[in-house]
């Protein structure tokens, strides 16, 4: 059975969270003498988030510049938020964690539903408790969008979890007839939405239903307070950054590499990370893992339908060979990086950085040391 997964943190809770932060922050690092930044008094409330795509070392660049600046990492990952998806979804490993403190892995259960109002809620918990130390600087940290979206940007939801029932009974009619019945209700989302969108359309629909308020006045932001630098990592030629971390116009979000001399086409740079990680991955045990999540869960469950999950699953059932698996894993994993590369491509605010540059966690860290001497300065 889907549960949805939509729990508010009261406020003594918050408060033991702060507690616990600035425990934690001290406890951890006592020594800034690296940099300009004086250790002894209270850093600045801000937010510094790490997005790009899948592989590109987001993780690493992290846990670096914890090792320069008391630093809590935020996870940002969509499927990293269910106990047991461990392998699979790269979750940091008990030495990374034993390093730096992460959050937001491990939140509900793989048969529950945990949504984004939900997730959004717990991050912006969490960056109060810590500002509310002030002894530690919160990294977001990861590639689901909607997530580092939902915070940055301080988006409204609907408070509205998943209706399965409501889902299945609009399932039975036609896209066309759904599409033409949140018109009639929500004029709005229906100029917004295309009218091919079933996933939209679904939740347009189901949010009026359940809330009797149509969903387009029930959206908008509220971007928080406090200042926050976006740190975007990939694997880019080194003419496509200007000077000022924006992207070259002319990049392809593709990943398409150049051709060899036989006019075979090269791998590029991401694509051999994604392979890498990939083949690590099945090192690890990532086989076992999905063996034992069908035995426990059932071959069935949705968070088995993601990917590198599905590809293993087809293969424990017979349906390809473990090479076959690792090669369609590598190919699923690149067409849903190239996603990743045109959302996050959208937003002007990130600052680019080529994961492939050896020098790439000074190059980060001088940044970084800007923005909060900049912050310190004005008394944030």
């Amino acid at each position: 059975m889907s549960l949805s997964w939509d729990r508010a943190l009261s406020r003594p809770q918050i408060r033991q969270l702060a507690i616990g932060l600035e425990s934690s922050s001290r406890v951890l690092y006592s020594d800034l003498n690296s940099s300009n930044i004086d250790g002894g008094s209270v850093l600045p409330a801000v937010l510094i988030s790490i997005c790009g795509p899948t592989a590109s070392g987001k993780s690493g660049l992290a846990i670096a510049l914890a090792q320069r600046l008391p630093c809590i990492i935020l996870s940002a990952d969509s499927r990293q938020v269910y106990r047991d998806f461990d392998i699979g979804t790269a979750k940091p490993s008990g030495l990374e964690r034993s390093l730096v403190p992460h959050h937001l892995i491990d939140l509900c259960e793989p048969t529950e539903t945990l949504t984004v109002a939900a997730y959004q809620q717990q991050a912006q918990a969490l960056i109060h408790a810590i500002h509310a130390a002030g002894t530690a600087v919160p990294l977001l940290v990861g590639g689901t969008g909607l997530y580092i979206k939902s915070v940055v940007r301080g988006m409204v939801i609907p408070q509205v979890p998943p209706q399965p029932t409501l889902r299945a009974q609009l399932a039975t009619l036609d896209q066309p007839w759904r599409y033409q019945l949140l018109c009639q209700v929500d004029a709005a989302a229906g100029d917004r939405i295309h009218p091919n969108d079933q996933v939209r359309t679904l939740r347009a629909l189901e949010v009026f239903y359940i809330s009797g308020i149509p969903m387009s006045q029930q959206q908008g932001e509220h971007p928080p307070t406090y200042p926050i630098l976006q740190i975007g990592l990939d694997c880019l030629e080194p003419d496509r950054i200007e000077p000022n971390g924006e992207l070259d116009v002319g990049w392809d979000s593709s990943g398409l590499g150049s051709q060899d001399r036989d006019g075979k086409p090269e791998l590029d740079p991401l694509t051999q990370r994604i392979q890498i990680r990939t083949e690590q991955m099945i090192a690890l045990g990532f086989v076992d893992e999905v063996r034992q999540l069908c035995q426990r869960y059932g071959d069935d469950l949705p968070l088995l339908n993601t990917l590198g999950y599905r590809e293993m699953r087809d293969h424990l059932q017979g349906r390809c060979s473990l090479a076959e698996a690792i090669a369609q894993t590598v190919l699923h994993t690149r067409q849903f990086a190239k996603r990743q590369r045109t959302w996050f491509r959208a937003d002007p605010a990130i600052r680019w950085f080529n994961a492939s540059d050896p020098g790439v966690v000074d190059q980060v860290w001088a940044v970084v040391q800007v923005f909060l001497q900049q912050q310190i300065s004005l008394g944030r």
